[in-house]
């Protein structure tokens, strides 16, 4: 028999926070990506359209790391209506020798949340402008929120605006996160409005139809596109891509199929088979990121199974040290 670790969302809360440490795995995840023979199979996707639900499975083997999580990620867009969340899931973490399971991470979809973010962060990290300090916030939901925070911790903003589709929504956004954060934030009712001055923006929507333009993309702008994780969604159009200086992804293979680029080649604009670097080369040396002061970047986001396995064994690792979870026999 062995001991498997039941850890519950509030485990995990009370053990991993949005924080530098959470960032720098993230970021070894990405490094790893670039420079280990890191094995992470495509994502498993069900769609369940009858109840307006989706489902991704993502997974990966990281070298160096002594395990591997298996991430079940629901999205069920009307459990609202239910009065339920609408994103959920859990992890469960293996060992990389055995294939035996180590723990059951309950998180509710809240080490997703905690990543992704940390990614945005990273993306940041290497690829805005050192002097970055107004940032512009497109979407107002629980990740705007996260990234807002993470980019804070890797650069000194000053000053934000938020755009959403309602402007009774950012506006909520622009009152909690000043609170929360002690930024000027104001909310814009237009994304020109929003993106205007912005050194650094943020798309966190979930849009099937292009938020961001060419017009968009003054120069010396960073953004980070974190939206588009299906094939029908789309943030930044097409054009947009082909004209920022550096188009930057997390994984090449992945965006071809569902991330920005996806876009951009089914619109002709970008051939099948061009090569773009990755983040991780970025962050290895292998691949030029930002080169000059008024280099436009776009960096990718679609979210891998590396990163799922990079946040599991660090929360892991944290519940270990702190004596959080329940031990089960199995």
């Amino acid at each position: 028999m062995s001991k498997v670790i039941l850890l519950s969302e509030s485990d995990l809360r009370a053990c991993v926070t949005l924080d530098a440490a959470a960032i720098d795995c993230v970021e070894h995840a990405f490094r790893l990506l670039a420079t280990e023979k890191v094995v992470m199979p495509p994502i498993l996707r069900l769609d369940i359209e009858e109840h307006n639900g989706e489902v991704d499975v993502k997974t990966a083997y990281l070298p160096g790391l002594d395990s591997f999580a298996i991430k079940v990620s629901p999205g069920f867009f009307d459990n609202p209506k239910l009065g339920l969340p609408s994103l959920n899931g859990l992890m469960v973490l293996l060992s990389a020798r055995t294939g035996v399971p180590e723990a059951l991470l309950l998180d509710n979809g809240y080490l997703t949340a905690v990543r992704t973010a940390a990614a945005g962060a990273v993306a940041a990290r290497w690829l805005a402008r050192e002097d970055a300090r107004r940032a512009a916030v497109i979407g107002s939901g629980e990740q705007a929120r996260l990234q807002l925070k993470a980019l804070t911790l890797v650069r000194d903003i000053e000053s934000a605006t938020v755009w959403a589709p309602r402007i009774d929504e950012a506006q909520r956004f622009a009152d909690e996160m000043t609170a929360a954060l002690g930024l000027r934030i104001s909310a814009c009712r237009s994304i020109d409005t929003a993106i205007d001055g912005a050194d650094v923006a943020i798309t966190t929507t979930p849009s099937r139809s292009p938020l961001i333009e060419p017009r968009h993309l003054q120069p010396g702008l960073h953004i980070t596109a974190m939206g588009s994780d299906a094939e029908h969604k789309n943030e930044i159009a097409p054009a947009a891509i082909a004209a920022a200086t550096r188009y930057v992804c997390d994984r090449l293979a992945q965006v071809r199929v569902l991330g920005e680029l996806h876009h951009a080649i089914a619109a002709g604009l970008v051939t099948t088979d061009a090569s773009f670097p990755e983040l991780g080369q970025v962050i290895a040396g292998q691949a030029p990121g930002r080169t000059s002061r008024d280099d436009v970047t776009i960096c990718d986001l679609t979210g891998t199974g590396a990163q799922d396995t990079a946040i599991a064994t660090f929360a892991f690792a944290r519940a270990r040290a702190g004596g959080h979870g329940t031990p089960f026999e199995s």
